[in-house]
């Protein structure tokens, strides 16, 4: 059964996972309330990935959190992960779904009116909104839209949506008073001194204004 939660959107971010391992940082972050993970590494390649996902699937069993993978549908395939997510110039959303069924997550990135306008609810399951701010961790993104911006795109879409791009605890209350059904963190949680504090502070934050 597909069922997922976007509330606090952990994407794993090897490079700043230094002083914890992803592994290590993922079991924090759900401790804290995380309650979806992102597999992105653009560096490991299709069997680094596999590797690293089949440990993440592994000690994730029983948490219930689902494990996306960025990108990579044979990484996924192989993982056995939970879904995918894709963006605009990756695999399209159509050729995703049909090599991965009917029974896995697929998220879009998408950024401005004209992508959000043919976003299709019978293929993908929720999508990603930004970057609402400019960030060090994903230097091609496209230009940030801000949060009047993400408004304007939650409201265009009829998926839950999850808003991304250098954002942190002191964002959670315009993030969902934009409409948005989740926040997607990166450095907010990896590389942080405690992650699971890192987690749980943006987790309760989220349930004051959920």
């Amino acid at each position: 059964m597909k069922s997922f939660d976007l509330s606090l959107y952990l994407v794993l971010d090897p490079g700043l996972c230094r002083t914890h391992s992803m592994v290590e940082t993922t079991m924090a972050a759900i401790a804290g309330g995380a309650t979806i993970v992102q597999l992105r590494d653009k560096r490991a390649g299709t069997e680094g990935l596999i590797r690293i996902g089949r440990e993440l699937m592994d000690v994730m069993a029983g948490t219930g959190v689902p494990l996306i993978v960025n990108d990579d549908i044979d990484a996924a395939i192989a993982i056995g992960a939970h879904g995918l997510h894709v963006g605009q110039d990756d695999l399209p959303s159509q050729a995703a779904r049909e090599r991965l069924g009917r029974d896995k997550i697929i998220g879009l990135s998408i950024e401005d009116k004209a992508v959000a306008a043919k976003v299709d609810p019978a293929i993908v399951d929720y999508v990603g909104i930004g970057p609402i701010f400019a960030t060090p961790t994903k230097p091609d993104h496209k230009p940030a839209i801000g949060f009047d911006g993400l408004a304007d795109l939650v409201g265009m879409v009829e998926v839950p949506s999850v808003a991304i791009g250098g954002l942190k605890h002191e964002h959670v209350t315009p993030v969902f008073r934009a409409g948005a059904n989740g926040i997607a963190v990166v450095s907010a949680i990896c590389g942080q001194p405690d992650p699971e504090a890192a987690s749980r502070k943006l987790s309760d934050a989220i349930a004051l204004v959920k």
